[in-house]
Formats: C-alpha cells, sequence, structure tokens
C-alpha cells in the first residue's frame, strides 16, 4: 500500500496565509499540491518504495 506524505502543518499555515493575502480565485488542488511539493513527496515515495 502507498502512504502518501502530506506537507508539515506549519507548510500549509504559511501557504494560506499567503493565498489569504491574494485577491485571484484559489488554484486547482494540482497547483496547490505543486506549490507545497506534496506531488514531489508523493513521487519521492513511489521511486523509494520501487527501490526495495
Amino acid at each position: 500500500m502507498t502512504q502518501a506524505n502530506h506537507p508539515s502543518k506549519e507548510v500549509v499555515r504559511e501557504y494560506l496565509e499567503r493565498r489569504s493575502q491574494e485577491a485571484a480565485p484559489p488554484p486547482s488542488p494540482e497547483e496547490i499540491r505543486r506549490q507545497l511539493g506534496w506531488g514531489l513527496m508523493m513521487f519521492e515515495s513511489c521511486i523509494d518504495s520501487s527501490r526495495s
């Protein structure tokens, strides 16, 4: 089973603080994951599990 790694609470709080100051509509979920580095963590965990 694949375990998803999530950004830390601090990283998410900082992101939300920055986003709350922007007038633009919120980005797509994929863009949010990219900005938080979540996609990279999920990709890295897939690589690590394939090396085992």
